[in-house]
């Protein structure tokens, strides 16, 4: 995938390199994004390293770049069970400093258009904490709709926490 500006002149989307590890490591531990997130403390840079050493069938991971710095990721993973096929997920995380920026949008968009545009997909989900207020608005900006709420789905800081499940139907699908 090419690299695209969105929607500032600074910030680049390109696909994720293996050398992007070191700098996702660095998200994944910001504080902002382990409590609006699955991940967990205490990871090491070397399990990380491993997970991006190689790219699974299906799996399509970006990143988020301003300044020669990676401060966002995104990935979306086409479900690879035949009735699912145009089924994908997504699931994105944002430096803590850089939130609020046009990063999110920018990687979602650039998610939006493999999904759209390349892949034919006609179902995209997600999964989001029903505090997170500000990543909820930006998926329904982009034509999600919650489709139910999901119970204690994680553990977090000592407390089970609700999880909104969200979903988008692209309208004007047409099978080829």
């Amino acid at each position: 995938m090419e690299p695209r500006e969105y929607p500032s002149d600074d910030l680049i989307v390109r696909a994720a390199e293996p050398e992007d590890a070191d700098a996702v490591f660095e998200i994944s531990n910001c504080p902002g994004v382990r409590h609006g997130t699955l991940q967990m403390p205490f990871q090491t840079k070397a399990a990380l390293r491993e997970r991006w050493a190689s790219t699974p069938d299906g799996m399509y991971r970006l990143v988020a770049e301003r300044a020669g710095h990676v401060i966002g990721m995104a990935g979306l993973w086409v479900e690879p069970h035949p009735r699912r096929r145009r089924v994908g997920q997504i699931g994105m995380m944002v430096r803590d400093d850089e939130q609020g920026r046009g990063v999110g949008t920018s990687l979602l968009e650039a998610l939006l258009d493999l999904a759209d545009n390349w892949l034919d997909l006609h179902r995209i989900e997600l999964d989001v904490y029903t505090d997170n207020v500000p990543g909820i608005h930006l998926y329904e900006s982009h034509g999600f709709v919650i489709e139910g709420t999901r119970s204690d789905f994680a553990f977090r800081d000592g407390s089970f926490v609700d999880a909104y499940a969200m979903g988008r139907i692209r309208k004007e699908y047409q099978a080829n």
